[in-house]
């Protein structure tokens, strides 16, 4: 018999985290266009909520968050709707299968199993996505930028395929085959129901496999992210699984966090979206790397004394602190700085006409 899913006791401190959580993973969902679950998964489970309620109740506040990013986002013309709509579709079959494993890994091995799946899902694709994305960034960012977004190889590759139906995206400014849309959306609705955090594939994907830019990319997943949210909270909640405690509380600091986020993207450039996103991934990884032990001490599969469980989950939730804040930290500095350099340029350009 599968094992009752039990919600933590929630008091002052444990809603102020959630709330400070919910915030920073609004403002980078609005950043980067990710669903800011990377950050709100692990930092549930940091309080010792069941990586399956984690998930299901992050989807739940995703999807109202995400449509107010998308309708931020789509002011500045940053959102590809019809791109968007079409990832979606695939996207949300992949959500049903997500969940469907994730029930197969409950029934199995029960909530320790589900964890340690979560766990090292969360490790190995952030530290992969996070390292090539950091590349990438460090790349883009090297002084060699031309103020255009850049292809990569392999975009271009499958733009140059021509395999009917060819759609043309008019905001993206790309011209791909739609079955070339399909993996991208499914694996983006597989990870989003394993982890909570489809927009590690979505937006890269969209960026490094379809060519749309940064901008584009991350505006429009917020489309998928509201699609994906919606159909796959009704099928958790089905399944119980939702803690609407959780799920109110970080969608109020998300809904805050989520404008400034979207706002933010008006004043940085665009290698400096994806250095923000690879670095919360990798430093995320690490953290979830530390509580690792723990599922595996549950499930009898190392042994391991009770002191340095305690000392790894420590450092583990300290990590993520350290991740949150950062984040946070070069989010808002990077606007700061952007709008002060736009203040100083409208200065010069007061300066002038008055010379005039």
């Amino acid at each position: 018999m599968p094992e009752v899913t039990q919600f933590i006791d929630l008091n002052m401190m444990s809603v102020s985290f959630l709330f400070v959580v919910g915030f920073i993973g609004g403002l980078v969902s609005g950043f980067i266009g990710s669903g800011g679950a990377f950050v709100l998964t692990p930092g549930m489970m940091s309080l010792g909520v069941p990586g399956t309620v984690a998930i299901a109740s992050n989807m739940c506040h995703k999807f109202p968050k995400a449509l107010v990013g998308a309708y931020k986002r789509f002011k500045y013309g940053q959102v590809d709707i019809k791109l968007g709509l079409i990832m979606a579709i695939s996207a949300t079959v992949g959500v049903q299968i997500g969940i469907k494993i994730q029930h197969l890994i409950l029934d199995a091995w029960g909530q320790a199993g589900s964890d340690l799946y979560v766990s090292i899902s969360f490790l190995s694709i952030l530290t992969i996505v996070g390292g090539f994305v950091f590349y990438d960034a460090v790349k883009s960012g090297s002084g060699k930028e031309t103020g255009k977004s850049k292809k990569v190889t392999l975009a271009q590759k499958i733009q140059a395929i021509n395999i009917p139906p060819m759609i043309h995206f008019k905001t993206a400014n790309i011209r791909v085959s739609l079955w070339f849309t399909v993996p991208v959306g499914l694996a983006t609705g597989m990870l989003a129901a394993t982890i909570a955090v489809g927009g590690f594939i979505g937006v890269p994907g969209m960026i490094y496999v379809l060519g749309a830019s940064s901008f584009v990319a991350s505006a429009s997943e917020l489309v998928v992210a509201f699609c994906m949210g919606f159909g796959g909270s009704i099928n958790w909640a089905m399944s119980g699984m939702i803690d609407i405690r959780l799920t109110l509380i970080i969608l109020a600091g998300s809904l805050l966090g989520v404008q400034l986020g979207a706002i933010g993207t008006t004043y940085v450039k665009e290698h400096m979206i994806k250095f923000v996103m690879a670095f919360i991934m990798l430093v995320v990884a690490v953290s979830r790397g530390f509580a690792i032990p723990k599922y595996l001490v549950k499930l009898n599969l190392i042994e391991m004394s009770e002191g340095t469980v305690k000392l790894l989950g420590n450092i583990s939730f300290g990590i993520m602190c350290l991740a949150l804040l950062s984040g946070a930290g070069i989010i808002l500095g990077s606007m700061w700085k952007g709008k002060k350099a736009e203040a100083g340029m409208a200065g010069n350009k007061n300066i002038a006409e008055e010379m005039i």
